[in-house]
């Protein structure tokens, strides 16, 4: 400082002290400075505490607040430093500077001492609060953080529940939007219940009913089987009975039958020069032709088959509907219908023929 390391002025101890003042007041000190940054600290409000504890920083955890504490020791340890360094200052410019110095005895150390004791005690009993204040913190920390994290699962539930009671809600009204009155009541649910009540209770009458009546179709089948057992057995007796007398007195007009349809067929075939007869079915029947010129020098360039297929009526011989093979770009459709309402199967086969032998004889 300037005023340690230039030479001693030769004032009066007023003006010595008044300059002193005034030196002292221009010197950048580093303690002025603390105290402006102190007195220009903002002082926490109960709001703001409020809104520490409500946010997400680090304040409102156990090992937040001994941060924040152990800051603020630190920050007070340094600035006591710095105030006894000043004061000492202070004290050492005075006394240089002063004419009379001042008078330092033992009465002035005892009593320098006995304050020191006292101030000792008092720095020894705020020590062991201070011990017995960090016991109780450390001690109740895990009570905190277990009463903390048990707030913070609660609050997070009731986020949650009320999240989900809007959710219902929402659904709520999205149901009542796509289904409009008239709704599904409890009365009415109840009602419709009674309702199918009464309705069961028919059908179940009903199917006791038809049980009954299936057990006694059940008992007239049992009997109808017996029956049929019985039946049968006799007609197989009657069966053997019929073999015996057939075997026994053999009809001869079977024979006689026989040979007539052979010799009559075989006058068909030589008539109308049929190649071949072929049952498809029960009710159809396939007649095939071959078609010859007049003229015998031709015959075996010109020859034509004709396929006739005759199609009856099931189990009757009335003639259904017939199918032509062979004369394809002659159009005998009204004569065919003509013949098939007649029942007429010879003339339809000889009227076909004709035709045919035409064509060939023009070609």
């Amino acid at each position: 400082m300037a005023i340690l390391t230039g030479p001693e002025p030769k004032l009066s101890s007023i003006d010595g002290g008044k300059q002193i003042q005034i030196t002292f007041d221009a010197a950048p000190l580093c303690i002025r400075n603390c105290q402006t940054r102190f007195n220009s600290r903002p002082l926490d409000t109960d709001e703001d505490a409020a809104g520490r504890r409500g946010s997400g920083s680090t304040w409102k955890t156990p090992d937040g607040l001994a941060a924040e504490v152990s800051d603020y020791v630190s920050f007070m340890r340094m600035l006591k430093f710095q105030y006894l360094e000043c004061n000492a200052k202070d004290k050492y410019v005075k006394t240089i500077v002063n004419d009379e110095a001042p008078m330092v005895t033992a009465e002035t150390n005892a009593d320098l001492q006995a304050i020191n004791l006292v101030k000792k005690d008092k720095l020894k009993a705020a020590k062991s609060r201070l011990a017995e204040r960090h016991s109780d913190i450390r001690n109740l920390a895990p009570l905190v953080e277990h009463k903390y994290l048990k707030v913070k699962g609660l609050a997070a539930e009731a986020v949650a529940r009320t999240q989900g009671i809007l959710d219902v809600r929402l659904a709520t009204t999205r149901l009542r939007q796509a289904h409009p009155a008239p709704r599904l009541t409890i009365p009415i649910a109840e009602e419709r219940l009674s309702s199918q009540i009464s309705d069961m209770q028919m059908l179940e009458d009903e199917l006791q009913s038809i049980n009954g009546k299936v057990a006694h179709v059940k008992d007239a089948l049992k009997e109808g089987t017996v029956e049929m057992d019985i039946m049968r057995s006799e007609k197989a007796e009657l069966e053997k009975k019929v073999a015996a007398h057939k075997i026994e007195a053999d009809d001869g007009r079977a024979v006689d039958l026989c040979d007539w349809y052979t010799s009559s067929l075989a006058l068909h075939r030589s008539l109308f020069n049929m190649q071949s007869s072929q049952s498809i079915s029960e009710n159809e029947l396939k007649l095939s032709y071959a078609v010859d010129p007049p003229n015998s020098s031709a015959k075996t360039k010109s020859s034509r088959v004709i396929v006739i297929v005759l199609l009856f009526l099931p189990n009757t011989q009335q003639l259904a509907d017939v199918r032509i093979e062979g004369l394809e770009g002659v159009d005998m459709t009204n004569a065919v219908d003509s013949y098939v309402q007649a029942n007429d199967v010879p003339g339809l086969i000889w009227h076909v023929l004709s035709r045919a032998r035409q064509i060939l004889t023009r070609t």
